[in-house]
């Protein structure tokens, strides 16, 4: 009994490493987020803080509500990307794991 409390405190020790690793690994990854085509990007990084905005010059002398919209549009597809990236990344240190459905990590 002893020696299965030892070998899952090991075992939490390791993932508890893991985890560091892929949260540090996740804060420095960047995704480019696009709408209209490609004619505004986003630069995200893992943390959600966007790095840079990309819009070009054909659509920034156009309608003021039509660049808003693709600057959200190209926001939220550069958030999705990141949630997408972080659940990859999370799905492989939790195989394995017994977890309830539909819980995710971190917290």
């Amino acid at each position: 009994m002893r020696g299965n409390f030892n070998n899952m405190m090991k075992q939490v020790q390791a993932m508890q490493a893991n985890m560091q690793k892929a949260q540090a690994e996740i804060a420095s990854l960047e995704v480019v987020g696009e709408a209209g085509g490609g004619m505004v990007k986003i630069t995200m990084n893992g943390r959600h803080e966007v790095k840079r905005v990309q819009i070009e010059a054909a659509v920034a002398g156009e309608d003021r509500e039509m660049l808003e919209d693709l600057i959200a549009a190209a926001a939220n597809d550069a958030v999705h990307k990141v949630e997408a990236r972080v659940q990859e990344k999370m799905s492989h240190l939790t195989a394995g794991l017994p977890l309830p459905p539909g819980m995710k990590l971190p917290f």
